[in-house]
């Protein structure tokens, strides 16, 4: 499919994070892009405002008048969907019944990258700090890249990057730098062929969709393999044996010696500072924008990218001191000399994990009070001793009833069932609507909201309450 002869975009699921950076896309390209999602959000909210129509209902005889308005037929028009969306859902079936080309988002994204200098970053977790800080080096060093991110960046408020010279089409002279999150849900990532790959995890994940562990290892090992001739892949050091992977790679690490590591980390007045030490030399006293030890690794991932490119460690530098994160990752909503609050993206046991021991190391003698909603009735299922081992580092936990998104309920699998393994006596089960009641009558040195659901809904009445309660 040549996507310059499609006039008409439709997305279902276009709430997404990743289905509305490609929504974005194809609007700023001048095609007529309309979708639908169950319900509306600030993002949603965002792509109204920018000229995208967007309802939030399943209405087929909308979709009928639409499609008969505008002339939709086979040749100019495409169905994006994302697999959150069930193929039972009557749009769908719509579209299907009348023959109208239906893809997958990986489908659309990995044939928009397929000509260009593509940069996938994959992993468990990771994904979205550090292809967002690659994106950032990229543009402190004045290279034009364009940039699909799992997450609104901070430093540019958006899920999308444009270059000044991207165009629609298949035929680029000069390949353009396109920056993308490799997402391993349904093997998505298998639509990609890299310039440069970079895998930052490998802990269980999506055991839905995989099965087991080792079957999930062998797909990331098969996209490893998808490199463009020439490519570049870049592994964390502490998974490396679990690739079956024939070729040359570079490593990285935060704590260990690699290809390029960090050493010499310390902290000072909550930021990160260390030495990045590399095939080439040494990178004394660089200074994170972003907090939390997790991040300092991204960091190193993103340096060796930025090396591959040839950008010089003054850009290097400059870019890792004025990168400010992106949303829900280690997000500060307030921090002041009563109460910090950090909102934060984590679903997955060791990225709590991460997340609860860095601000334990960086708010020593604090009292940390998590809020956490789980993601997923599957992966509450599949982790659920992890998820309480990691809940268990908090002071104290707050736990939300479990976050469906795309799945049914499964029988005996609840927040009370977490909450029975967690060992911590400081515990309970509040719900939404209780939990702003229920922060007033705590005295609380540092919160943090956890999850990958709708807990962001909730960010910023915590925020007024902590405002209101320690101002």
């Amino acid at each position: 499919m040549n996507l310059n002869n499609i006039q008409h975009f439709y997305f279902l699921g276009i709430g997404g994070i990743g289905m509305s950076a490609l929504a974005r896309f194809f609007n700023a390209m001048g095609k007529d892009v309309s979708g639908y999602d169950k319900t509306p959000t600030a993002l949603t909210n965002e792509l109204i405002a920018e000229g995208i129509k967007v309802h939030f209902e399943e209405n087929v005889s909308l979709v009928k008048t639409m499609l008969t308005s505008n002339s939709w037929t086979k040749d100019n028009s495409l169905i994006v969907y994302t697999p959150a969306v069930p193929k039972s859902h009557s749009e769908y079936v719509l579209f299907n019944d009348l023959g109208l080309n239906i893809k997958k988002r990986a489908e659309v994204l990995g044939q928009l990258t397929e000509q260009a200098q593509t940069i996938a970053v994959a992993g468990t977790h990771g994904k979205t700090t550090t292809s967002s800080l690659i994106a950032h080096i990229l543009r402190t060093a004045g290279i034009d890249c364009s940039a699909f991110l799992g997450g609104i960046t901070k430093n540019y408020n958006t899920n999308l990057l444009l270059s000044k010279n991207l165009k629609l089409t298949t035929n680029n002279q000069q390949p353009t730098t396109i920056v993308v999150e490799a997402d391993e849900y349904d093997r998505s990532f298998l639509t990609l062929h890299p310039y440069i790959t970079v895998i930052t995890s490998l802990d269980a994940d999506h055991l839905d969709i995989y099965g087991d562990k080792k079957k999930m290892e062998a797909t990331y090992s098969e996209f490893a393999k998808q490199l463009k001739p020439g490519g570049k892949l870049i592994i964390n050091r502490n998974i490396e044996n679990e690739l079956t992977y024939i070729g040359v790679y570079i490593t990285y690490s935060a704590t260990k010696a690699a290809d390029f590591y960090a050493a010499n980390v310390m902290i000072e007045n909550g930021n990160y500072i260390y030495d990045i030490i590399t095939p080439e030399g040494k990178m004394e006293k660089v200074t994170l924008g972003l907090p939390g030890m997790h991040n300092v690794e991204n960091s190193i991932a993103a340096t060796a990218v930025a090396c591959q490119m040839g950008v010089t460690n003054e850009a290097i530098r400059k870019a890792l001191k004025t990168f400010e994160g992106a949303k829900r990752r280690f997000d500060y909503q307030v921090k002041n000399d009563k109460v910090v609050y950090i909102d934060d993206y984590a679903h997955h046991p060791e990225e709590l994990r991460a997340c609860i021991s860095s601000v334990k190391q960086m708010y020593p003698g604090k009292k940390v009070t998590g809020i956490f909603q789980p993601h997923l009735y599957t992966r509450t299922r599949d982790f659920v001793d992890a998820f309480a081992e990691s809940l268990d580092l908090l002071d104290e936990c707050i736990l939300l009833d479990i976050y469906p998104a795309r799945e049914l309920p499964i029988e005996g699998v609840t927040s009370t069932m977490l909450l029975n393994r967690m060992k911590s006596k400081n515990k309970s089960l509040v719900s939404k609507a209780d939990l702003i009641n229920e922060l007033s009558k705590r005295k609380l040195e540092i919160v943090l909201t956890l999850g990958a659901g709708d807990i962001d809904m909730l960010v910023e009445p915590i925020k007024n309450q902590l405002l209101k309660q320690y101002n």
